[in-house]
């Protein structure tokens, strides 16, 4: 009898789960995608239960397949979104919609954390460059101060990975990678945050117990296990945000090593051996999947743009990929490689819902600058691809400030599919670029190698990275580039910068 590793990897709006064999290899997968709830400006929330049930669904899509037998699924791990909030009563009953990472509702109380701490506090004891609306501290203070029955019900407050481990083990438990962003966790000490808790108003009793990313949480309840059609023997264990699973999944644990992840938002990651902070305080500081092992990571809504932007502009596109079975995708990526360099001046500010790090700015906004009657679609497609290579830039620029060296960058998630958009990025950078050959599950492989570390069935993550991934393209900066590149992002730079009083005041009205 085979066994197999499961990883689950809950994305933002969809939901992967995919099977491999102790040699890594992928043996089956399903997506499900679901949809977030905006009832509201800056409010995105999603059902808790609709996580478990895009859990079944994958599941039953894998079993339907019939190329595996799930029943020989023993070992399950996870990679899961950061920031989103489960809040459970007393009987572990969701009390209100998950408050996604997306949230930006609790601004007010950010600004009420950073009177009380500052800033510079916050830096210094949960590595994150400040207080902002999306961190789960500023998002519990708007509950306790907007809905103070939700709150004071509240039993537990969950992550959406203890969320999910609690309904497949019945045990309350947490890891630092996703804790880190809370804002109420010490990545110093690697426990709570007790003044912090204190001023929400938070026991720690209502916490999950801190754990390792990598560890056996228990064996899968029976209802469980037979609601998933899995082993009843399966093993539980704790997995880690998903873009740590996705460094993971390409390789991304040693230092030298940059990876980026385009995807519903452009993240990056930088794998560090000790606590290293910035001291211009623009880079934040995750924990990592590996025991006390660190990450620069960076994140931005911004990438979703070229979504948004096929989804209101290129119904042409669309028609065509059901048309010919072409993704429209890649007919935008062909229009915008008929586009030099630069986009003919056409430059964008994807920051359709704001700014992170390492230029954090809530309030800054998309913009397109340098329209002319010459631009056509294929210039603004081709401007929205070079605004995220601009942005990966500015990261690599972060980094470097703070005496970490990046040789080579590796690439995941939707934006790798496309050839224009590696060699851009790789253009913009002055960076080699590698696609590996799981560059599409990277975060489901990262999951499945934690889960086999913590059952034991590898030796270690690095061994199981060492053996199982490897690079399938590579894509090498172009000289002939870099002038135009190194003009257009200097504008790039200069936009943001004039623009911000901009910002602030259509904010203030």
């Amino acid at each position: 009898m085979s066994e197999y590793i499961l990883g689950i990897d809950i994305g933002t709006t969809s939901l992967k789960a995919a099977v491999y064999d102790h040699s890594g290899k992928q043996q089956a997968a399903a997506v499900v995608e679901y949809s977030l709830l905006t009832p509201k400006a800056n409010i995105v929330e999603a059902p808790c239960n609709i996580y478990m049930d895009s859990i079944k669904k994958c599941m039953d899509v894998i079993a339907a397949k019939g190329v595996i037998n799930t029943k020989d699924i023993t070992v399950v791990g996870f990679s899961v979104q950061g920031e989103t909030l489960c809040l459970l009563d007393k009987d572990g009953q969701p009390l209100m919609n998950a408050i996604v990472w997306m949230d930006n509702r609790a601004g007010a109380q950010a600004e009420e954390l950073r009177a009380r701490f500052g800033d510079e506090k916050c830096y210094e004891v949960t590595g994150q460059v400040s207080f902002e609306a999306c961190w789960p501290a500023a998002k519990l203070l708007w509950v306790k101060e907007n809905t103070p029955e939700i709150f004071e019900a509240t039993r537990h407050f969950l992550l959406l990975e203890d969320y999910v481990i609690y309904q497949l083990t019945g045990r309350f438990v947490a890891e630092g990678s996703l804790l880190t962003s809370t804002e109420y966790w010490d990545i110093r000490t690697k426990t709570y945050w007790k003044d912090m808790l204190d001023f929400i108003g938070i026991d720690e009793a209502c916490l999950p117990e801190i754990r390792e990313s990598g560890e056996v949480v228990g064996t899968i309840l029976p209802e469980m296990a037979e609601l998933l059609g899995i082993s009843p023997k399966a093993q539980i264990t704790t997995g880690c945000l998903d873009q740590v699973a996705g460094a993971i999944g390409v390789g991304n644990i040693r230092p030298g090593i940059f990876s980026e992840n385009i995807g519903a938002a452009l993240a990056i990651c930088v794998p560090t051996a000790k606590l290293t902070y910035d001291p211009n305080r623009q880079m934040p500081i995750h924990y990592f999947a590996i025991p006390d092992t660190y990450m620069m990571h960076t994140f931005t809504t911004g990438g979703m743009c070229l979504r948004w932007f096929r989804d209101g502009f290129c119904q042409p596109e669309i028609d065509m990929q059901k048309l010919t079975g072409i993704d429209a995708y890649d007919l935008m990526g062909r229009e915008a490689d008929s586009v030099p360099a630069g986009a003919d001046g056409l430059v964008m500010l994807p920051h359709l819902q704001g700014s992170m790090a390492p230029d954090v700015n809530l309030n800054a906004r998309g913009v397109f600058y340098g329209a002319t009657l010459q631009h056509t679609k294929a210039h603004f497609v081709r401007a929205i691809m070079e605004s995220l290579g601009f942005l990966i830039c500015r990261n690599l620029e972060a980094i470097n400030a703070m005496g970490l060296e990046v040789k080579q960058i590796r690439t995941m998630g939707g934006g790798s599919k496309s050839d224009i958009w590696n060699q851009i990025k790789a253009d913009i950078t002055g960076k080699t670029l590698n696609v590996t050959y799981s560059s599409q599950d990277t975060a489901c492989l990262g999951a499945a190698i934690l889960a086999g570390k913590a059952a034991g069935i590898f030796e270690s993550i690095e061994s199981a990275v060492d053996s199982m991934v490897s690079i399938r393209k590579t894509f090498e900066p172009n000289p002939a580039n870099r002038k135009v590149y190194d003009k257009t992002y200097a504008i790039f730079k200069k936009l943001f910068n004039a623009l911000t009083p901009v910002f602030e005041d259509s904010a203030a009205e």
